[in-house]
């Protein structure tokens, strides 16, 4: 057996647990969606219901959060799905996403919620960049660009992975404008729009097909693991 044919059977199985059996009304199709993060869980949510499945949280579930040790966004996404699933023996969706900075040298990165604090507060890490980035004389829109980047990672319990990485390039404002989205969204404007994250609704957010080809970095990275992995109900 060649090293690409686990990874077919595999997907094989995916798109028949979460497409085949959920098309059916009498089973159930379960889905660990390993976060605590409201935000993250709300998006990935919206971006699996055309796909019948039912998805509960880890921090739903009383499971511990992680330590992310990785180097990546992908090292990350891993070790979220994966121990979730070892944890409940269910298939499980991580996503690791960050903002990168071109004038903080790519940070907060795969830092970004650190950024934030203990308690969470974006407004006070959005304040941190735009001091930085002024420290640095980032004041044009050529000199505050940035990138969104998402890493999704599917993890089975034999211990199996799919993993995706998308990202999409902007500008960063300030002050923040909007009040939609979680995170950095407020300060985000994506090129070629007028405006921010924190301004879209979440249906413009993702953009998904039939409106677009996905706009925001998780929506593009969901898009590469539907197509690799799920068939729509």
């Amino acid at each position: 057996m060649t090293e690409v044919e686990p990874r077919k059977t595999h997907r094989k199985i995916f798109g028949k647990i979460f497409g085949k059996i959920c098309s059916s009304s009498a089973d159930v199709c379960r889905l660990v969606i390993a976060t605590h993060n409201p935000g993250k869980l709300h998006e990935m949510r919206e971006l699996l219901a055309p796909y019948g499945i039912d998805a509960i949280s880890a921090g739903e579930m009383g499971l511990p959060e992680p330590q992310e040790t990785g180097m990546s966004f992908r090292d990350n996404a891993r070790i979220k799905a994966e121990a979730a699933a070892q944890a409940t023996g269910l298939p499980a969706f991580a996503d690791d996403s960050g903002l990168a900075v071109d004038a903080l040298d790519g940070a907060p990165g795969i830092y970004s919620a650190r950024w934030a604090g203990p308690d969470k507060n974006f407004r006070y890490a959005m304040e941190t960049i735009e001091e930085k980035l002024r420290e640095r004389g980032a004041t044009t829109p050529e000199r505050r660009k940035a990138q969104f980047v998402s890493a999704l990672c599917v993890a089975w319990p034999d211990g199996h992975v799919e993993d995706f990485e998308a990202r999409v390039a902007g500008t960063l404002v300030w002050p923040p404008r909007g009040d939609q989205g979680f995170g950095y969204d407020p300060m985000f404007l994506p090129d070629g729009h007028a405006r921010t994250f924190g301004e879209m609704s979440s249906e413009e957010k993702h953009g998904l097909p039939p409106r677009g080809k996905g706009l925001s970095h998780r929506a593009r990275a969901f898009i590469k693991l539907a197509e690799a992995c799920l068939e729509q109900r």
